[in-house]
């Protein structure tokens, strides 16, 4: 039904504004202490109220912190946010705490085990908690991962639903199409990440309450993205299949949450969530806003979990995702297939080549012959052929360069090397805020404080090129020159938004 899309977006000369499509990103990690035990101290209490914070939250566990960036469509924008969040976030930990830097959680024994069973601090959650804590056990919700919010510019949506509008009643179905044509690529091509992307090769002492099963003996690309990872059991009849169509993802799904298989749709674990309304009936009528892709691995070799480079990468492979047509006539099979080749090269030994080269090759060939067409910048140019070459070399693989660093088959000793690495580097620096080194010391602490209390920040310029802050919260923005901020910032911040200070002490 999407035919000629690439087509009518070289007519229409939109392939510049997609590239600027929004990029959000959501990344989860632990707080570990010197030895590597998930971290014992409560949540830093100057970072606000979990209740409402935009950008720092708490997710399954206390020691599991969860960073959240805006929408921003430039990658580097994204990029120095999520460094910023990081920095406010390490500087607001205690001592003798660092960041765990691998999705698989670090050895748990069973006191650990206990410890985040029976410590949570934000009851509005606790009965769902309770409930995953049964179904699925501590460990498994303890995992971690990064995941990627995309949005197409409607624009772009409003110029090319004007070659479909004999095909689209209303530019919603229009819409819906084109997001769910990504995400059905997306799932049928999963794989592909797993591999370039996956970075969890063992679990850890504890993680699996009795035996290791025998696939993971020796070292996988991606238990997190395998069969043993993220996925929901069987009895909750919402596997892949789900995918098969947009009204079937939200009867499914709906199904699922009514029969009391799933107790909410924040527990369905599926690659990909439509995004953008409160209930699930919602997307027919009004529409997907954007998708949550969520199956990134945290990677261990760069501190913010995801590199420039692979985020170059990901944004144009979902325009090649979005132009790639689908064949529905057994969609059902192939969904079902997909599934069973990502959990295969999950499960493929980190240096060997996978089973799928030959598909990729073909997928990186078009991807190429595609980016030249649109006249593709440099940098993405450069990713894809960078990560083309992974592709026919699995050694360069972020699982694979973990092989070295295993050791009496664990990972903890490069883990908390690593995290201590990280934390010296982060908190040693010249400036506050290393990404934001633009602004004076104290527009960089009025920053680190706005973000530690959940206050919304922008950075612009008016008319004459003077920087400006741009500060919301609860509906009220504020608007401050850069080089005018006094040496009192946080006491400033609370003039500005006289109800913040009560609230960000209502802590969860």
């Amino acid at each position: 039904m999407l035919e000629n899309l690439l087509a009518y977006i070289k007519q229409e000369d939109v392939a510049e504004q997609l590239y600027h499509s929004l990029i959000g990103i959501e990344i989860e990690e632990h707080r570990i202490q010197s030895d590597g035990q998930l971290s014992r101290h409560p949540y830093p209490k100057n970072l606000g109220s979990r209740k409402y914070h935009p950008y720092l939250q708490s997710d399954f566990s206390e020691s599991m912190n969860e960073l959240i960036t805006d929408p921003n469509p430039n990658i580097s924008g994204v990029l120095d946010q999520l460094d910023t969040i990081q920095t406010v976030l390490y500087r607001s930990m205690k001592d003798d705490e660092y960041i765990w830097p691998l999705s698989m959680p670090p050895a748990l024994s069973q006191e650990d085990i206990h410890f985040v069973a029976t410590h949570f601090e934000r009851p509005p959650f606790q009965k769902y908690r309770d409930y995953l804590t049964q179904k699925y056990q501590v460990p498994l919700k303890i995992v971690t991962g990064l995941h990627v919010n995309f949005s197409i510019p409607e624009p772009v949506i409003n110029r090319l639903y004007t070659h479909y509008e004999n095909q689209f009643k209303t530019l919603v179905e229009f819409k819906n199409a084109l997001y769910f044509q990504i995400t059905q690529n997306f799932v049928l091509h999963r794989w592909l990440l797993t591999y370039l992307f996956g970075a969890s090769p063992i679990a850890e002492k504890g993680f699996f309450s009795g035996e290791t099963p025998k696939e993971l003996k020796q070292p996988v690309r991606s238990i997190r993205n395998s069969i043993y990872g993220y996925v929901n059991k069987p009895a909750d009849q919402v596997n892949v299949t789900v995918y098969s169509s947009l009204g079937n993802y939200v009867d499914r799904i709906s199904d699922a949450i009514a029969k009391h298989r799933l107790f909410s749709a924040a527990e369905f674990y599926g690659p990909v969530r439509l995004r953008g309304q409160a209930s699930l009936k919602d997307y027919r009528t009004r529409g997907i806003s954007y998708l949550e892709f969520r199956v990134m691995d945290n990677t261990p070799f760069t501190p913010n979990g995801i590199s420039r480079h692979a985020l170059y990468f990901l944004k144009f492979y979902l325009m090649y995702l979005l132009v790639h047509p689908v064949d529905i006539s057994n969609i059902h099979e192939q969904l079902k297939q997909s599934f069973d080749d990502n959990n295969r090269v999950a499960l493929e030994s980190p240096d060997q080549p996978t089973f799928k080269e030959a598909e990729g090759i073909k997928i990186f060939n078009e991807l190429i012959e595609i980016a030249k067409q649109l006249h593709a910048h440099s940098e993405q140019l450069q990713a894809l052929d960078d990560f083309s070459e992974v592709l026919s070399h699995p050694e360069l693989t972020a699982s694979a360069m973990l092989l070295p660093k295993i050791k009496n088959n664990s990972l903890m000793a490069f883990g908390i090397e690593t995290a201590k690495k990280w934390k010296t580097r982060r908190t040693t620096t010249d400036h506050l805020l290393p990404a934001m080194s633009n602004l004076n010391s104290n527009a960089q602490r009025l920053i680190f404080h706005a973000i530690a209390l959940g206050i919304r920040y922008y950075e612009v310029r008016d008319e004459h090129g003077e920087e400006l802050l741009m500060l919301t919260y609860d509906n009220l923005t504020q608007v401050v020159y850069a080089n005018k901020v006094n040496d009192q910032p946080l006491e400033y911040l609370y003039e500005l938004f006289p109800d913040i200070k009560e609230a960000a002490w209502k802590h969860w």
